[in-house]
């Protein structure tokens, strides 16, 4: 098996917006969809064009557009991140408890967010890396067991080259058994039946080479679909 050095990693893997255009091709027409703070945030930039997708933000707006143009913020229009929006036609805010209330009612479809770590189980880690992080887990934790569907998008590896997709999460978890699919810089992966199941993947990385990246074993059940995205700047 030849190993991949991290230069060439880096030179192959998707960027951050690549993944989450990737991710943005999935949303269905008609979809509620939360968005997480990071790289989820970059998604609603990609809607693919003809499909209705109304964005939540857990602070209180529904039908948020896309990030206004650099000294037209308006700041008391900001989405969880405390990032600038816009609104769409027929927007709406609200109070924060009636947001958790969609939230915790299962009105959601989709929520997408970031991760420190994704087990092999569904189990997400995203809110501490040991003693670094948020001071607590906040809405994330809400977001995992009320929407109807949870995936994750993120790198495919840690900053210090260590896998984000393992057997078991060592960080504290955000929720258990609430991932099914995970959108990487390298692979389209989802988790079924308690197991990594690889969906697509880059075209110059070999299943070896994607393998030796991944604290699991990946599984193959169907012919894997080649992993492209556009040039994004």
């Amino acid at each position: 098996m030849s190993i991949i050095n991290p230069e060439n990693l880096k030179q192959i893997k998707l960027t951050n917006t690549q993944i989450a255009w990737r991710a943005a091709q999935d949303i269905q027409d008609g979809a509620y969809v939360n968005l997480g703070i990071g790289i989820p945030e970059l998604i609603a930039r990609y809607q693919p064009q003809g499909r209705q997708v109304t964005y939540h933000t857990e602070n209180g707006v529904l039908g948020f557009g896309e990030a206004p143009a650099e000294g037209r913020e308006d700041w008391d229009l900001i989405n969880a991140g405390k990032k600038a929006i816009t609104l769409n036609n027929g927007a709406a805010i609200f109070h924060h408890a009636d947001s958790f209330a969609m939230v915790r009612g299962g009105h959601l479809d989709l929520a997408v967010l970031g991760a420190y770590q994704v087990s092999q189980t569904g189990d997400l880690a995203n809110w501490r890396v040991g003693s670094k992080g948020v001071p607590a887990v906040g809405g994330a934790m809400d977001l995992v067991h009320g929407a109807k569907a949870v995936a994750v998008i993120t790198d495919h590896v840690s900053k210090d080259g260590k896998p984000k997709l393992v057997e078991q999460c060592t960080f504290p978890l955000t929720g258990v058994g609430c991932i099914t699919r995970v959108y990487t810089s390298l692979a389209v992966v989802d988790i079924q039946h308690q197991k990594f199941v690889l969906r697509e993947k880059l075209p110059d990385l070999s299943f070896e080479q994607l393998q030796s990246l991944t604290g699991a074993t990946l599984h193959v059940e169907n012919e894997v679909a080649t992993l492209n995205a556009p040039p994004i700047d």
